[in-house]
C-alpha cells in the first residue's frame, strides 16, 4: 500500500472536475496537498476548505500547463518553499472537437504542450527525486480515447495514446525504483470536458468524477498498471482495436464523435 500519510501529493487541474475530487479524496487519505491550477481564485478556496476539514497543509500554486516553461517554475517554487512531492497525479489536460484544420494552430499546440509536454517534464523533474529517495507514485490521466484514433478529437486522442504508452514505459523502468507509475483511461466523465460542444450525450451515460478517482485509487493501491474507471460497455470498446483492421476502427470511431455531435 502507498502510504499516504503525512505524504504530499502534487495535483494539477485542480480546482475543478476530476482534480477537485482527487485532492478531496488524497486529502481525506492524510496527504499534504500542492493543488496548481490556472484558477487560483478556486484553487485558494479550495485549499482553504480541504485545511480547515482534513488538518491538512494544502498549498495552491497558480500555473498555466500551456506555458512551456511551467514546469520548471513549479519545481522551482516546490524547491524555495521546501516542499517535496511523493505523488504527482497529472490530471490536467485539454482537449479540442471538430475537424483538426477548424482550429488555430495555437490552440492545437496548447493541447500538445498540457497534455504532453507538461507531464512528461513533470514526471521528470519530480520522478528524480522520487527514484533518488527510493518511494514515490505517480498518476497520468490517459483516456479511453487512448486506442484508437478518434476523428474530430484527433489531437487529443494522439495526446493520450502518448500517455499511455509513456506511462507503461516508466511503470516498467521505475519497477525496482520503489517508485509506482499508473495510467488511467477513464471514459466520458461528467465534468465541463464537453461544456460548449453540441454534445448530445446525456449525462446519465456519462461517469461521475467521484467513481472514477475512487476506482482510480483502488487500482493504484492494488499496484496496477492501467487503470480503467469507467462501465463495462467502454471498457469492452477499447479492446476492439485489438480485433478489427484500423481503418474500421478509424471509420467507427468517426461514425461515433459524428452521433454525438462533436464534429
Amino acid at each position: 500500500m502507498f502510504n499516504y500519510h503525512e505524504s504530499t501529493a502534487l495535483v494539477t487541474g485542480a480546482s475543478k472536475g476530476i482534480g477537485e475530487v482527487f485532492a478531496e479524496h488524497l486529502a481525506a487519505r492524510g496527504m499534504n496537498l500542492v493543488l496548481v491550477a490556472r484558477s487560483l481564485d478556486a484553487l485558494e478556496s479550495l485549499a482553504r476548505r480541504l485545511s480547515a476539514k482534513y488538518g491538512i497543509q494544502c498549498t495552491a500554486l497558480n500555473a498555466d500547463l500551456a506555458d512551456p516553461e511551467s514546469a520548471n517554475w513549479i519545481a522551482a517554487e516546490l524547491e524555495r518553499r521546501g516542499i517535496q512531492v511523493d505523488l504527482l497525479v497529472n490530471n490536467a489536460g485539454l482537449g479540442l472537437s471538430g475537424n483538426f484544420l477548424s482550429h488555430e494552430l495555437q490552440q492545437e499546440q496548447g493541447s500538445i504542450q498540457v497534455n504532453i509536454q507538461a507531464l512528461v517534464a513533470l514526471s521528470y523533474l519530480l520522478g528524480k527525486g522520487m527514484k533518488s529517495r527510493g518511494k514515490g507514485g505517480i498518476i497520468n490521466l490517459a483516456s479511453n480515447a487512448s486506442f484508437q484514433p478518434l476523428p474530430a478529437m484527433a489531437t487529443y486522442a494522439a495526446t493520450k495514446a502518448f500517455v499511455l504508452h509513456f506511462s507503461e514505459a516508466l511503470s516498467y523502468e521505475l519497477a525496482g525504483d520503489g517508485v509506482r507509475v499508473m495510467a488511467v483511461c477513464p471514459g466520458p466523465t461528467a465534468t465541463n470536458f464537453f461544456a460548449g460542444t453540441a454534445t448530445s450525450m446525456s449525462v446519465k451515460n456519462m461517469d461521475t468524477s467521484e467513481s472514477v478517482v475512487q476506482k482510480t485509487l483502488d487500482a493504484f493501491d492494488q499496484g496496477k498498471t492501467v487503470a480503467y474507471p469507467t462501465r463495462i460497455s467502454v471498457r469492452l470498446g477499447t479492446l476492439l482495436p485489438r480485433f478489427l483492421p484500423r481503418s474500421l476502427v478509424t471509420k467507427v470511431a468517426g461514425m461515433t464523435t459524428k452521433n454525438m455531435g462533436l464534429h
